[in-house]
């Protein structure tokens, strides 16, 4: 009888440390992966927009005989195309920092989330599936008397899961770059104020690394 406690409670002291152990090491990935995830959308909105991109490239302003603001049109051809490029960058970019693997601490494999970032790094090679999602947005704010600040970001959104023995996780990483702005003078309609002018962007399918 004492013997069967004894192992019942080797296996309770081992499945407990098991199950520490894993949402230790899936935090420890999951930071490392929302930092790469960064990494990549950041080289990513640098390279597409590398020669340059003004708000008269993304917004066409029309307006009527008293100066003011009749209609804001988007141009859909270039938003489409930046939205692309740099779902298509920020993709490879991530699966290739994806490949390198998360080190990490030995102190993460006791479960114990104090000594997580103690001891020598292991590299770890987990499998990671993810997507990347583009698309733009724009906000409008008071800049002045009849003055209305138009500001256009690119949002991209990093699907991400990290998949390890008996246990996936499946997280986000958002990041919101503005790519231009402009100050736009005369009254603005309420119906542009309250909504926004772009569609709903570019995205890709998932993939596996």
């Amino acid at each position: 009888m004492i013997l069967l406690l004894l192992a019942v409670g080797i296996v309770v002291l081992i499945v407990c440390v098991h199950i520490n152990a894993t949402n230790v090491l899936v935090s420890a990935a999951e930071g490392e992966m929302r930092a790469r995830a960064q990494t990549a959308v950041n080289e990513a909105v640098l390279d597409t927009l590398s020669d340059g991109v003004r708000y008269a490239d993304l917004v066409r302003v029309e307006r009527g005989a008293d100066g003011n603001i009749q209609a804001l049109t988007s141009d859909a051809f270039k938003i489409n195309q930046i939205a692309r490029e740099t779902a298509y960058s920020a993709q490879a970019l991530l699966q290739t920092l994806c490949e390198e693997g998360v080190d990490i601490p030995l102190g993460a494999f006791t479960g114990i989330a104090a000594w997580a970032g103690f001891g020598t790094e292991v590299n770890m090679k987990i499998v990671s599936v993810s997507s990347v999602t583009c698309r733009f947005v724009s906000g409008f704010d008071t800049a002045g008397i009849n003055q209305t600040r138009h500001s256009v970001y690119l949002e991209i959104v990093s699907e991400m899961a990290v998949v390890m023995p008996g246990r996936t996780h499946r997280f986000s990483a958002i990041s919101q770059v503005l790519i231009a702005e402009s100050v736009l003078v005369g009254e603005v309609p309420n119906v542009y104020l309250q909504g926004d002018i772009f569609g709903n962007g570019y995205s890709l399918a998932p993939s596996v690394s």
